[in-house]
Formats: structure tokens, C-alpha cells, sequence
């Protein structure tokens, strides 16, 4: 059990990482214009934080630290989801890059929603 932990947390800190990539790169596509400027931003900031707050968790101080970290992480992918989420609505894009990451997003909110219901024995 101990393992298959060790694997999880491995496999959903490479996977953010990732996201985190797939995310830059789609800054890439972004058109240029001030709302998409703001947006694009926002986005960045939240987008990345869900890995960084992952990271960070390895090091908490303990189980309540640690479900926090995950907890904020947890918040970030659903201001990652708005974001996302207005840039599709607002026709600034719509493309596979976005809809990708719309579902990466939220599958990633759903494994950090999971695991914080695990840690606080709620599951």
C-alpha cells in the first residue's frame, strides 16, 4: 500500500508538471489583446500553482499541513477551470489545446478532491 502511495504521488506530481507545460504552450496560441492579456495571466498563475502546491506538500509538517497544500491545489485547478472556462465562453478560442486542457483541469481537480476526502477520512 505504502508503494502504490509513493506511485500515486509521484505519478499526480508528474502529471501537474505536465499540465503546467501544456499550459505555457498554450500561451503561446493566445491571441494578443488586453482581455486575453488579463485572462492568460490569470491563468498562468493558477495553472502552475496546482503542481507547485503539489511539491510542496511533500515536505509538509504534518497531515493537516499536508492535506492543505492539497487543498490549495485543489483551489487553483478551479480558478484554472474559470479562466478556461471564459475563454471559451467569451469566443476568445476554441480549439483541441483548450478542451484538452479543460479536462485535464478538471480531472486533476478530481483526484486532489478525492485525495483530500482519503486524507481527512471522509472515503
Amino acid at each position: 500500500m505504502q508503494n502504490q502511495n509513493v506511485k500515486l504521488k509521484t505519478g499526480l506530481k508528474h502529471r501537474a508538471y505536465q499540465y503546467s507545460i501544456k499550459v505555457i504552450e498554450f500561451m503561446d496560441i493566445l491571441l494578443k489583446d488586453t482581455s486575453i492579456d488579463v485572462i492568460a495571466k490569470q491563468l498562468l498563475r493558477a495553472a502552475t500553482s496546482i503542481g507547485a502546491n503539489i511539491v510542496e506538500a511533500k515536505d509538509a509538517s504534518s497531515k493537516r499541513d499536508f492535506t492543505n497544500f492539497f487543498s490549495q491545489a485543489l483551489k487553483s485547478a478551479n480558478e484554472s477551470l474559470y479562466w478556461l472556462g471564459l475563454l471559451r465562453d467569451a469566443k476568445k478560442i476554441n480549439n483541441a489545446r483548450l478542451e484538452y486542457l479543460l479536462n485535464e483541469t478538471e480531472e486533476l481537480a478530481n483526484i486532489l478532491g478525492s485525495s483530500i476526502l482519503t486524507l481527512k477520512g471522509k472515503k
